[in-house]
């Protein structure tokens, strides 16, 4: 099911900056990986809440409401994740908190190998880098398959040992655009090193899917608020009851289970709750759901506002995860092969698609390269005809996907539910007009 035009002007509505960059005038956002439209919902609790004097833990009403703002955010972050156990926290980035449990994990592993995979952010494979050799273990990052450019138990299952003390695992990449079956991996990883650490980087794959920690056995994942149509400064990150008991950094006295370091920033516990609130509105929404199909739901659940208001608010957001699919999974189309009767991605002898041009595991995104045209110029072409994208290149953040992948550079175009198929068009536009000179 793709969304009604109705129903995608309201969803639209919903977020700031949606038609036109507050600088650049009218623009279509294809830049969604590196960071999503923001909720106007999150923005004006920020607002509100950051205007507060009063601090938490004081005795008076208003410190009373911000330890209970905070409080239903630790549970809206629980709930969005599919965590029923384990500890929620927030802290300066989802690459911080990242290095936190991964430097935490280490030190608290029993075992002399720690693992990744060359598809990974250096937001994991950096702290793995740094904290293992200082821990007397080894590190070795495990390669990802060039051809469907996705990292499976195919590429983990050599390297693990039951000697394995920590292993960490991106849920979808930044650069290819592909999501990772952590569920496997993790299983796999069990059945050897049952001990072993776990640990997720959710930061890509959050926004375009369905995140569901109960059915994963990982011991972190992590995500971040301003990818996931939330602001910046802040990341959030789920430890399952094992870890969050490790020693870590903390307050002498603390309780051994809080992470937190310092006053609590509730404004961002409020912003996520408010992300929250917005997938159980897209997850109760009856535009086209008697149409609606997909493995987690039968049809038949939404013909009725009756059957709809009985849905958990877990339920509404496991189905707003679904619609999300969906609907990406048509521009991602729109993208390969053509609308506006301008062809795609995938029709162009002069482009080529990162990965597979038809794969289960693409996300929202399509990376790709066009032939005589630096990436990095295809980019300004790009935002000089109104399209946002971002280039992919050799540096810290991509190199150790794109040298594998015998790529200098590329131009990722990333979707959101939000995207229209005429902004497809406008980008393809720009593509064909390159792809043909």
């Amino acid at each position: 099911m793709t969304f009604d035009t109705a129903l995608l002007t309201e969803i639209r509505d919903r977020f700031h900056h949606a038609d036109a960059c507050p600088i650049q005038g009218p623009r279509a956002f294809f830049e969604n990986a590196g960071g999503s439209l923001t909720l106007k919902a999150a923005v004006e609790r920020t607002a509100e809440l950051m205007a507060f004097p009063d601090n938490q833990g004081r005795t008076n009403v208003a410190s009373k409401y911000l330890v209970e703002v905070i409080a239903q955010g630790r549970a809206d972050m629980k709930l969005l994740l599919g965590a029923s156990t384990g500890e929620v926290f927030v802290g300066e980035s989802g690459t911080e908190l990242l290095g936190r449990l991964v430097r935490n994990a280490i030190f608290a592993g029993t075992g002399s190998l720690v693992i990744g995979s060359h598809l990974e952010h250096p937001a994991t494979y950096s702290p793995c880098r740094r904290w293992a050799p200082i821990a007397g273990m080894t590190y070795e990052q495990v390669p990802f398959d060039v051809e469907t450019t996705v990292v499976s138990v195919d590429q983990y299952r050599p390297a693990i040992t039951p000697d394995l003390a920590v292993a960490t695992i991106i849920h979808a990449s930044p650069v290819t655009g592909m999501h990772v079956d952590i569920g496997a991996i993790a299983a796999e990883i069990r059945s050897v090193a049952p001990n072993c650490f776990i640990i997720v980087d959710g930061i890509q794959h959050a926004a375009h899917g369905r995140v569901d920690i109960d059915h994963y056995d990982v011991d972190g994942y992590v995500v971040s608020g301003y990818k996931l149509f939330s602001r910046h400064n802040f990341g959030v990150a789920w430890v399952s009851d094992r870890l969050a008991t490790t020693p870590h950094d903390q307050l002498a006295g603390a309780p051994e289970n809080v992470w937190e370091l310092g006053t609590r920033d509730t404004s961002a516990y409020a912003a996520f709750s408010e992300v929250a609130r917005y997938l159980e509105w897209l997850g109760g929404n009856p535009s086209g759901s008697d149409e609606f199909d997909s493995d987690e739901f039968d049809s038949d659940e939404f013909d009725s506002d009756e059957h709809r208001t009985a849905l958990t608010p877990r339920q509404l957001i496991e189905r707003a995860a679904a619609m999300i699919r969906d609907q990406e999974q048509d521009l991602v189309d729109a993208m390969m092969w053509g609308t506006g009767g301008l062809p795609g991605l995938g029709q162009l002898d002069n482009v080529q698609v990162v990965g597979p041009s038809n794969s289960e595991h693409r996300s929202g995104m399509i990376s790709f390269t066009i032939d005589g045209h630096d990436s990095l110029a295809v980019v300004d072409e790009l935002n000089a005809d109104g399209v946002r994208t971002h280039a992919r290149k050799r540096d810290y953040y991509s190199a150790g996907v794109l040298e594998p992948l015998g790529l200098e550079n590329c131009v990722r175009a990333s979707a959101s539910h939000y995207n229209t198929r005429s902004e497809v068009e406008q980008m393809l536009a720009t593509v064909n007009r390159l792809a043909g000179s």
